[in-house]
């Protein structure tokens, strides 16, 4: 059957036709697509039918996997093709916007005395603070490559600046203050309560990390409903022990700038886990022999939100 491409917009140009298959998988168009248009690497393309579904919007041919009979495509028909811009790897955006903070925040701990101008001995609190830090961001890294399994190759390639202006600006921001002369440790129980809390919320986030990298085959896209621990409370507790780590350390160290840096994380995650929580239902809606996903799972807080 004969494909026609066109571009978005109002103009729906003709890009090019395609000679395809109803048994033809959307990876097999998108590498059809860049044979014939060399710039449009895989990785770049998005295809959505010219028609309106059931919704009164266009379908995104949004799994590779899928053929195109599975998404009532079976006869001549005209897709629309929207270009992604360039792309890069979730595993570079992610191994580049958690290395800065790991080099970063050490450079005020250790060259104190040329940054603030003067000689001090750090307390144990800002000792701490290094050791939480460091380990935080040591973790991201090897999670990043020993642990996480993505849905999507890439993303588009502003990210990569975007993520690490927010990760190593706020960095900045923490440790200039944290390592400060002028420092001040909040007293020893409160430090204690905060680095109990920091050790918690890490353990747990690693653990949640490890339930969902075994939930998802190697090299596959397969969703399944994530089960056990803190997954029978909240949808997302790999979000919830994050925040939690960090306001572990926000107590622990006591300035504005950590306090800041949380409350900035905690916003971004609980819009994350918003979306993620409403696409497990929509997913596992127990319809057509599908999965239910549990009505009384909350998003991130559990028993509340």
């Amino acid at each position: 059957m004969k494909i026609t491409i066109v571009s978005g917009g109002a103009s729906k140009r003709t890009i090019c036709e395609l000679e395809l298959s109803t048994s033809t998988t959307i990876k097999e168009l998108k590498k059809s697509f860049a044979q014939k248009n060399p710039k449009y690497y895989v990785d770049r393309q998005r295809f959505v039918t010219s028609q309106l579904g059931p919704d009164n919007k266009p379908i995104v041919l949004s799994d590779d996997n899928k053929t195109l009979s599975h998404y009532k495509i079976t006869s001549d028909n005209t897709l629309v093709f929207k270009d992604l811009g360039p792309q890069v790897s979730w595993t570079t955006v992610f191994l580049t916007e958690y290395a800065g903070p790991l080099l970063i925040y050490p450079i005020f701990y250790f060259f104190g005395q040329q940054i603030y101008g003067q000689e001090y001995t750090h307390g144990y609190t800002q000792q701490y603070a290094l050791l939480c830090y460091s380990l935080h961001y040591i973790k991201r890294l090897l999670e990043t490559i020993f642990v996480h399994r993505f849905s999507h190759a890439t993303m588009p390639i502003s990210n990569i600046f975007k993520n690490s202006i927010y990760y190593w600006g706020n960095t900045i921001l923490v440790s200039y203050f944290v390592n400060h002369p002028l420092f001040t440790s909040p007293p020893p129980a409160r430090v204690l309560i905060g680095l109990c809390l920091w050790v918690v919320g890490e353990l747990f986030n690693l653990i949640s990390h490890i339930q969902l990298r075994n939930l998802r085959p190697a090299g596959s896209t397969v969703r399944q409903i994530p089960k056990g621990l803190l997954f029978e409370y909240v949808s997302c507790p790999n979000y919830t022990m994050e925040i939690l780590a960090w306001i572990g350390f926000s107590i622990m160290t006591q300035t504005l700038t950590a306090y800041v840096f949380t409350v900035l994380g905690a916003v971004q995650m609980y819009v994350w886990a918003v979306a993620k929580h409403r696409r497990y239902r929509k997913e596992f809606d127990g319809k057509n022999g599908e999965l239910q996903y549990p009505r009384n799972r909350k998003i991130i807080v559990p028993f509340l939100l």
